[in-house]
């Protein structure tokens, strides 16, 4: 059954048929408590986080067993300069990571995985991403979106027992993106037609990750709605080996250079209708909460980066001498190694508090996650480019280079090329502020909703005012005043206490603000990015915080054993870690609330309506541009040479 060429088929999705496709995708409901929506609502619910969860002993074992025989694999037989040198990982890394089970480590052990908790899971990204980031994105891609995940969470007992098995020995990938969709849904061409007991699969998939190299794959595809066929976009699990199925492209990228990323193209593949996971039309709610969790995978490779980066800062200004004195003796130098420091602390206590509250099944996480996704995306993006400050040219400078001529060879540029990656990945952070946003503001909208809504009848606007009227009348009168105010309360986090009723304060002038913003701009705000961006960034800090206190007030009383993997952490060191990483997160707070109403988003809309526009093409002339091909002319003699040969002595 041959399909038309769809880049020649392409319709326009107008606005309000994108949001209605995206809003019928999100989970509506909020069936379990939520420590991140309550924080925007101006309810700080530490009791949702502390005591801190911890995985019970059984888990521990487990987990502490497998990241032990991890970390010695990673240490004795991956050569993370041999994979960015060739940009590729070695077929016997990943045999291995197979024969350890790597490729299992979330699947019940019932179908032949590791079972292991979400919490040891990031701890064995953390020495996965730290020893070669490409291994982590192989790793995280098959088992976070891949095919064991949305099986898990969708599929029949029968999808199950025949694709999890498989999955737990296999690389699997999650193809979503196309050459022409990116986070717009609503546009997506690939194609699924029935056709009997099979569907008929048609498209192009763009930046599939682990797609060159994958054995099993989940596929977003559009069905169209016929008699019998409620259609809509629509999860399939594809075995790449079926006919028809083309890579057509092996991609290579700034960072992640080892990384088995490319162009896959679905060409009359037929796919058994046993093969939809989920119902037909629920593909992106498929897709939507299996990232729930799989997005934590980001924030534990961040955590660890963020490890990696303070024993270099630390070891580097420590030895380094300038005037006289170390450099990390300077307050300029000093500045950043405190920043280093106390923020990775930050992202591990963020990425460990996340995965127990995903491990407990008590909590709904998909704020918690995307929030912590964003934030540890940006930091550890922060925390690389002020590592290759300190070290200089040495941070600039590529650690082959550096071994080459004697030094050691130390990846930090490396390393600012690969997190840089992790701002686009699984939600870019533009994406994961309106989603994050949408969350936050979902109490209004379900009391409010209908008066801004263009479709609503009158009857419909003046029930939802009248709801508006009673809800607003009982929640406001709870951002007036609270715990925050109290000098007394949350005594038991000793020094951390002022930080925490900073959290209680800040989070109800957070939901006070969204208020006065829903009330002025109405359905306008939703168009008010600058203004859900800095919201949202809030709401990022203050969960940080309240992670950072609970942990370090974890690692300073461990009741038991410590949160850490058997590590003990000294009481005092963690809460004077966590002490100055709240104090700098404070002042990034309050910049955060000035910026609400005192910025430039409106001159800014308005300069960039006039750029696209073509009113300052002038701007562009002078230069030119490598990406526009040349009449390149080779000449039949070069001319002698007048770089030097080097030459290199052995021995």
């Amino acid at each position: 059954m041959n399909q038309p060429d769809h880049a020649a088929s392409r319709t326009h999705v107008d606005e309000r048929t994108a949001r209605r496709v995206a809003e019928e995708a999100r989970e509506s409901e909020w069936r379990l408590p939520s420590f991140g929506r309550q924080l925007f609502l101006g309810d700080f619910r530490l009791d949702l986080v502390h005591p801190h969860p911890r995985p019970d002993a059984e888990d521990r074992r487990k987990g502490d067993e497998f990241l032990a025989r991890l970390r010695e694999f990673c240490s004795t037989r991956v050569d993370p300069l041999l994979i960015e040198r060739e940009a590729r990982i070695p077929d016997e890394v990943i045999e291995g990571l197979r024969e350890l089970g790597a490729f299992g480590m979330k699947i019940p052990e019932r179908y032949g995985g590791l079972g292991l908790s979400q919490y040891h899971y990031g701890r064995a990204l953390m020495v996965i991403g730290s020893c070669s980031p490409a291994i982590g994105a192989l790793v995280s891609a098959h088992q976070s979106i891949g095919v064991p995940q949305p099986v898990k969470l969708f599929g029949t007992d029968a999808q199950k027992d025949a694709w999890l098995p498989v999955s737990a020995r296999s690389v699997t990938a999650f193809l979503l993106t196309e050459p022409d969709v990116g986070s717009d849904p609503a546009r997506l061409r690939s194609t699924a037609v029935p056709d009997g007991d099979e569907y008929v699969l048609n498209g192009v998939k763009l930046w599939t990750t682990n797609g060159v190299i994958a054995d099993l794959v989940v596929v977003m595809a559009r069905v169209p709605k016929t008699e019998g066929h409620r259609g809509g976009i629509s999860a399939f699990v594809v075995d790449m080996r079926s006919p028809g199925i083309t890579v057509e492209n092996r991609n290579t990228f700034m960072g992640l250079r080892g990384i088995e990323n490319g162009v896959t193209r679905f060409h009359d593949v037929r796919v058994p209708a046993a093969n939809l996971v989920g119902a037909e039309g629920a593909g992106l709610r498929v897709a939507l909460t299996t990232l729930n969790t799989g997005r934590l995978s980001l924030p534990a490779m961040c955590a660890a980066a963020g490890k990696w980066a303070t024993g270099i800062a630390r070891g580097w200004t420590a030895e380094r001498v300038q005037w006289g004195r170390p450099v990390g003796e300077h307050e300029a130098i000093a500045k950043k190694v405190s920043f280093i420091a106390a923020t990775a602390y930050a992202l591990e206590a963020m990425n460990d508090l996340s995965g127990c509250l995903a491990d407990d099944e008590r909590n709904d996480i998909r704020i918690e996650a995307a929030l912590a996704k964003l934030w540890a995306s940006e930091m550890a993006c922060r925390i690389s480019d002020e590592l290759v400050q300190l070290r200089g040219g040495r941070g600039y400078e590529t650690a082959e280079s550096l071994a080459a001529r004697g030094e050691r060879g130390v990846p930090v540029e490396q390393v600012f090329r690969d997190l840089r990656i992790n701002r686009i990945f699984e939600g870019s952070t533009e994406i994961m502020h309106l989603l994050i946003a949408r969350e936050a503001v979902d109490a209004h909208l379900s009391v409010a909703g209908d008066i801004i809504d263009p479709d609503a009848t009158t009857g419909d606007k003046a029930r939802a005012a009248a709801r508006a009227g009673n809800f607003y009348a009982r929640w406001l009168p709870t951002l007036v005043t609270g715990p925050g105010r109290r000098p007394g309360a949350y005594g038991q986090f000793g020094p951390l206490a002022r930080h925490l009723r900073y959290v209680e304060r800040a989070s109800r002038k957070l939901a006070r603000s969204t208020f006065y913003a829903a009330a002025r701009w109405q359905g306008g705000l939703e168009r008010r990015q600058g203004f859900l961006g800095r919201m949202v960034d809030i709401g990022a800090e203050l969960y940080a915080m309240s992670a950072v206190c609970v942990r370090a007030h974890a690692d300073a009383h461990p009741e038991g054993d410590p949160v850490g993997e058997g590590a003990a952490v000294p009481g005092g060191s963690a809460i004077r870690l966590a002490d100055v990483f709240c104090r700098q997160s404070r002042v990034r707070v309050e910049e955060l609330f000035d910026g609400l109403w005192r910025n430039t988003d409106a001159e800014d809309g308005r300069l960039a309506r006039e750029v696209l526009n073509g009113d300052f093409t002038w701007l562009e002339e002078g230069v030119i541009d490598p990406s526009v091909p040349g009449p390149w002319i080779a000449s039949a003699d070069p001319g002698p040479s007048r770089r030097k040969d080097v030459h290199r002595f052995v021995g």
